[in-house]
């Protein structure tokens, strides 16, 4: 029978509710979910079901959906809010439960907004603080960059999986400050707090340190790794770029497989001396505290906070990775360090490459050093590095 006309509490209102009263439609694409900056895109079937483009999953509730998708994303997740958190064509579904209410219920007692439909567990209010920022609404501050400290302060380039930079970030505008700064362990950070220097570097920790298994797996591809080695080879500066790849649900392996640096400065003009100096000091391919020419690369994941306590700073994490050897050089990444060359021809921050950095080795040679680990199996385009190589030493 319908129950149209019967008063219908909020919980017996479904996915297939809607759509035979027409407040939705079976369409491809109509629902999303933002969730600590992912997106999430599936299709709505006439019969309410949920199929998530990505794989082909179906589900048959928002909830089921959404606590399936951020499970992928924060393990610790217990409840999907699926209600407050999918949208159709870009508004909550419960805005439309709520139309649906005004229509066929007017006089029916208000109930709050965070109540459940049938068959699916009650929900938290709290994960709208997770969500995409609302209109008129500040969102939450992102997580610190974090660093990661290695045995007796040796530090080199870092490349973030979330946080794609070389580096931490430095703010455009604003000047760096001119005292070294400490990295700090994690359990000291608290809660959140606006007072706290935005700046400040936090120590990595490791999944074992807390009794965790890292929740996904990493490749990254060699090319990947001598773009972005050349490039932050070639500046006293930091330097910042993009990392892109696949995501495989199934597997949960995020294969890495193109860089795309950024051929721009951070800071203005006044941060630029400071940045030089705590480069060149610090955190640089050419310190001279890493054992050898190569240079240590470390990836880190920034885990959510724990559920139960959402104004925490999320944790930064030692990601592992496996390397790939790619079988050539791809045009792509020729183009890449071409372009790169000719960006820093002349910069006062360029590295002089035809200066010694060692009693033995010029800066060229280190840089060559450093890339070679990161060379393809095909040899063939090795005439093409020296080419690239002695566009530098003319560029400098």
């Amino acid at each position: 029978g319908s129950t149209r006309g019967a008063v219908l509490t909020r919980r017996g209102i479904t996915l297939r509710v809607l759509l035979r009263d027409g407040f939705l439609e079976p369409a491809h694409g109509v629902l999303s979910i933002y969730y600590l900056g992912k997106k999430f895109v599936g299709d709505l079937g006439a019969d309410g079901t949920i199929t998530w483009q990505e794989t082909g999953q179906v589900f048959n509730s928002p909830s089921a959906w959404a606590t399936h998708c951020k499970r992928l994303v924060n393990p610790a997740k217990k409840s999907g809010c699926g209600w407050a958190s999918v949208r159709y064509k870009g508004q909550k579904l419960d805005q439309y439960k709520a139309a649906w209410l005004r229509k066929h219920q007017p006089n029916a007692p208000p109930a709050e907004e965070s109540l459940a439909s049938e068959g699916e567990e009650e929900e938290m209010p709290e994960e709208e603080e997770e969500e995409a920022p609302r209109e008129g609404r500040t969102p939450m501050q992102e997580p610190v960059a974090a660093k990661k400290l290695e045995e007796r302060s040796k530090k080199q380039q870092c490349k973030s999986l979330v946080e794609p930079t070389v580096m931490d970030h430095c703010h455009l505008g604003k000047r760096l400050e001119s005292k070294p700064r400490v990295p700090v362990r994690y359990c000291s950070l608290g809660t959140r707090d606006s007072a706290r220097n935005p700046q400040t570097l936090v120590e990595v920790t490791s999944f074992a340190a807390i009794n965790k298994f890292q929740p996904f797996n990493v490749a990254i591809s060699s090319n990947v790794l001598l773009l972005l080695d050349f490039h932050s080879h070639l500046t006293r500066s930091e330097v910042v770029g993009y990392l892109g790849g696949r995501w495989d649900t199934n597997t949960q392996l995020l294969t890495v497989l193109r860089a795309f640096p950024c051929r721009t400065r951070l800071g203005d003009a006044e941060a630029a001396s400071a940045v030089e100096e705590e480069v060149n000091q610090s955190w640089g391919p050419y310190y001279h505290g890493n054992p050898g020419v190569e240079s240590k690369i470390a990836p880190f994941w920034v885990m959510p906070p724990p559920e139960q306590r959402p104004n925490d700073y999320g944790i930064p994490m030692e990601v592992e990775v496996a390397y790939i050897q790619d079988g050539f050089l791809t045009n792509d990444v020729l183009q890449e360090m071409t372009l790169l060359v000719e960006f820093y021809k002349g910069a006062p921050d360029l590295v002089k490459f035809q200066e010694m950095w060692t009693q033995d080795q010029t800066y060229l040679d280190k840089l060559k050093g450093s890339l070679a680990s990161h060379t393809p199996k095909d040899q063939s385009f090795a005439h093409i590095l020296e080419q690239i190589y002695s566009l530098l030493k003319l560029s400098s």
